[in-house]
C-alpha cells in the first residue's frame, strides 16, 4: 500500500479582504468574511430586470468603495435565482442570486453572490462560508493577507 500525498496547505485569508470580481468591472472591493454567513452579497442598486434571448438578467449599479459614492460600476449578469434571505437583523428579502468569478490570494473561481442595498453596512460586499469552503481558512485576527490596506499611522490620521 503506497502512502498518500499530503495535501497541500489550503492559504489563509483575513476576516477583511481585497478582491476583484472581473466579470462584473470590478477591480478592488473590500470584503468583509463572514464564517457565520453562508451567502455572499454584494452591494447594488437601481436593479433594472430585462430578458435576452429567453434568460433573465439584472443590471445594477455598485459603488465599489466604503463610504463613497463618486466612483458607480453599471454592469448585468444573469439571475440564477431568486431566493429569500434573512439579514443579520432577522428580517426576511427576496433576493436575485448572480453567478460571478473571484480573485482572491491570485487564485479565480465562480461564487453566488445576492445582490441587495448594504449602504447601511460597513462594508459592501459580505463573502458567506460557501464562497470560500473547502478553499482557504480564516484567520480572524488578521486582515488583508491578499495585500491592499496597510497604512502606516501617519496616513491614518489625515
Amino acid at each position: 500500500m503506497r502512502p498518500k500525498k499530503p495535501k497541500p496547505p489550503k492559504p489563509v485569508i483575513g476576516w477583511r479582504e481585497w478582491i476583484a470580481l472581473p466579470d462584473l468591472g470590478i477591480d478592488r472591493i473590500k470584503v468583509k468574511v463572514d464564517t457565520g454567513a453562508r451567502s455572499s452579497s454584494l452591494h447594488a442598486y437601481d436593479l433594472q430586470y430585462f430578458e435576452r434571448r429567453g434568460t433573465r438578467y439584472v443590471r445594477f449599479k455598485v459603488h465599489p468603495l466604503q463610504r463613497k459614492t463618486h466612483e458607480i460600476v453599471t454592469t448585468e449578469a444573469e439571475v440564477i435565482d431568486v431566493r429569500s434571505v434573512r439579514s443579520s437583523s432577522g428580517k426576511a428579502s427576496k433576493r436575485p442570486v448572480i453567478l460571478t468569478n473571484i480573485i482572491l490570494l491570485e487564485q479565480t473561481w465562480p461564487i453566488e453572490l445576492t445582490l441587495a442595498n448594504r449602504d447601511e453596512m460597513g462594508f459592501r460586499m459580505l463573502l458567506g462560508r460557501e464562497a470560500f469552503r473547502g478553499r482557504s481558512l480564516v484567520d480572524a485576527g488578521k486582515s488583508y493577507y491578499s495585500g491592499g490596506n496597510r497604512r502606516t499611522k501617519k496616513e491614518k490620521k489625515r
